[in-house]
């Protein structure tokens, strides 16, 4: 196993995978209808515009076992310090600790980043990617109950916060 910096060009269609078998089966993301290609060349356009990473761990045979990325919070120059942040593993490879591994290094990467808060939206009945979050020190910030509504139920979303050391110097504007 190792990390990778995912591209367009090799990566596009194993994370358009994950995401959309995410979107059909899970709460993980409230979103109804699959992703396609040309969304995903937007999403990565819009990560490299930004300097946001996104990372993947690829298995010794060269296939992507999951992705995490982290991107704008609020598009006001205020929050500049401050992003959101998803894991994504596949479906084959839950439950084997690399959400852990990635979100590890989600953290190097802001705080080499010199940003100060990560943010992850979680449904609330997500109890393992909560517990993840808790074992490396996010706090529950603040639930927004029903918030959406997908496989016909609403959905409760929680936002969990990692305050970073950093940056040492922030500026206004």
């Amino acid at each position: 196993m190792q990390f990778v910096s995912c591209t367009y060009e090799l990566h596009a269609t194993a994370i358009l995978n994950i995401f959309n078998e995410a979107i059909a089966n899970s709460t993980a993301l409230y979103d109804y209808k699959p992703r396609t290609l040309e969304v995903m060349q937007e999403w990565f356009r819009v990560k490299q515009a930004g300097a946001f990473p996104v990372i993947g761990l690829i298995d010794e045979n060269g296939q992507l076992m999951g992705f995490a990325s982290y991107g704008t919070f609020r598009v006001w120059a205020a929050y500049k310090y401050t992003v959101e942040h998803a894991i994504y593993i596949h479906q084959d490879h839950r439950g084997k600790g690399l959400g852990k591994i990635l979100l590890n290094q989600l953290i190097d990467c802001a705080t080499e980043q010199q940003l100060h808060v990560m943010i992850g939206g979680i449904d609330i009945a997500n109890h393992a990617s909560i517990a993840l979050h808790e074992k490396l020190g996010f706090k529950h910030s603040g639930t927004i109950q029903q918030a959406a509504f997908k496989f016909g139920r609403w959905l409760d979303l929680g936002f969990y916060q990692l305050i970073l050391p950093t940056p040492l110097l922030p500026l206004d504007g």
